[in-house]
């Protein structure tokens, strides 16, 4: 007969804390919980419903945690952390109406376009690669300008600014196409 050491019960224990720690992450990562709270729902939602990332011809839908949660554990994890100024806006109603949440757009916005800058705009190529990009597809405009925008090393967020939500008012919307 087998002896059960005494580790055996931290072992199982870690094994059910992670279990439910990656199952709680897997949930604060779906588009329901991003809308649930009114600032979102009654705000940059209403925005995103009228894009092409929530309807289009293919019927792909982009949902609020494809563009703002990264895929990969580290990432996510960093984003989830940053994600805490959030609640902590929400709780001490910083941004629970929509003239504060105008008054915070540009600040929240820089924020965000920032983190994707600095990864290379990883989630939007998660659907959007240069690689595999057909630019004989493409408008001849559109065409040049993404061909000199990987030659130069731009990313996406460079000029999409405003692709799925409103620009912020007091930005300088020369920086960023209006799709």
């Amino acid at each position: 007969m087998r002896r059960v050491t005494h580790w055996s019960p931290f072992f199982i224990a870690g094994i059910i804390f992670w279990g439910g720690f990656s199952i709680g992450m897997e949930m604060k990562s779906r588009e329901e919980f991003c809308i649930g709270c009114h600032e979102m729902q009654d705000n940059v939602y209403q925005e995103y419903v009228g894009t092409i990332h929530y309807s289009n011809r293919s019927g792909v839908r982009a949902t609020c945690p494809d563009c703002h949660v990264p895929k990969e554990w580290g990432p996510k994890m960093i984003r989830k952390i940053q994600a805490s100024k959030e609640l902590y806006a929400k709780a001490f109603g910083i941004v629970d109406t929509p003239q504060k949440f105008e008054d915070h757009r540009l600040e929240m916005a820089t924020r965000e376009w920032n983190r994707m800058k600095a990864n290379d705009s990883q989630e939007c190529r998660n659907c959007h690669n240069f690689e595999f990009m057909d630019f004989s597809a493409h408008k001849s405009v559109a065409a040049n300008v993404h061909d000199k925008a990987e030659e130069v090393g731009q990313t996406c967020i460079d000029c999409h600014k405003g692709i799925a939500h409103k620009l912020p008012r007091n930005h300088d919307a020369s920086k960023a196409f209006q799709f």
